[in-house]
């Protein structure tokens, strides 16, 4: 994720700015406010996916379904979104679709005070109020490009210092206010982070109450598994809501094409579309 806005070397070094990842103890990530709307069935893909900084073009993506990457993940939207997506379009979003593609939507919103990843950053005395308005830009992204209620948003929240308490308290006040407006408009609550930082910070959190449901994990260890080098309580984000980032800038070819991508595993929602 972070290395299409870093170097490869960065991403090593932010990667580890927390240390190695803690077991956290059981519990998956409660979504109270979900409880009471009526939600349409989650679409769920189980497979291999990529994630490049720029949506390739519809062409492209033709090209290379030959049943190795059977979803991409795209940019949707975010201050701190690091490429221009001239291509993401609700013509393309239907045109791959219809090509048998998942799409997985990614938001790049405000990032850690305390940590490297983007200009724009979270301020302890704004966060709740950031963190809604910033869900409800990517829930109009996600609806004009043709995804629609029930699909999942992924917030991208790069590699930060989880013993700054300010600053970690922010960052969750922050994802909380996200993810409570997403269930507010019938989105669903993804979050992408880091094992050693961004994501222990979800899982290992004592009170689970409007945290993401679907964790997408990176630990680049070049396990293609959700299940087996899974770092948190076992009993954590069960019933297809993980992913993992398991490679990262890998350059492909595929149908003719190449594209440098990172890898996922993936077992969790996917945007519903059509």
């Amino acid at each position: 994720m972070s290395g299409h806005r870093q170097s490869k070397k960065r991403r090593y070094i932010t990667w580890g700015v927390a240390g190695a990842a803690v077991v956290a103890g059981a519990g998956i990530a409660a979504q109270t406010s979900m409880a009471a709307t009526t939600w349409p069935a989650q679409k769920t893909f189980t497979g291999r996916a990529f994630d490049t900084c720029a949506a390739p073009s519809a062409d492209v993506m033709k090209a290379w379904n030959t049943g190795f990457y059977g979803a991409a993940a795209v940019y949707i939207g975010g201050k701190n979104r690091g490429c221009n997506q001239p291509n993401l379009t609700a013509s393309w979003v239907k045109t791959v679709t219809a090509a048998g593609w998942k799409l997985i939507p990614l938001y790049v919103g405000s990032q850690p005070s305390c940590g490297s990843g983007g200009s724009v950053k979270i301020s302890a005395a704004t966060a709740a109020s950031v963190g809604k308005s910033e869900a409800d830009d990517a829930v109009s992204k996600a609806a004009a490009l043709g995804m629609k209620a029930g699909s999942p948003v992924y917030l991208d929240m790069e590699a930060y210092d989880t013993t700054n308490t300010s600053c970690n308290n922010a960052v969750l006040t922050y994802v909380r206010a996200f993810d409570k407006e997403l269930h507010a408009k019938t989105y669903r609550a993804g979050y992408y982070g880091f094992t050693s930082s961004s994501a222990k910070a979800i899982a290992n959190a004592t009170d689970k109450t409007d945290l993401p449901g679907n964790l997408w994990y990176a630990l680049w260890d070049q396990k293609n598994t959700t299940t087996t080098d899974w770092p948190f309580g076992a009993s954590q984000y069960t019933g297809h809501s993980r992913a993992h980032q398991y490679m990262v800038n890998s350059k492909e070819t595929r149908g003719g094409h190449t594209i440098t991508v990172d890898r996922d595993a993936w077992d969790a929602p996917v945007a519903i579309t059509g």
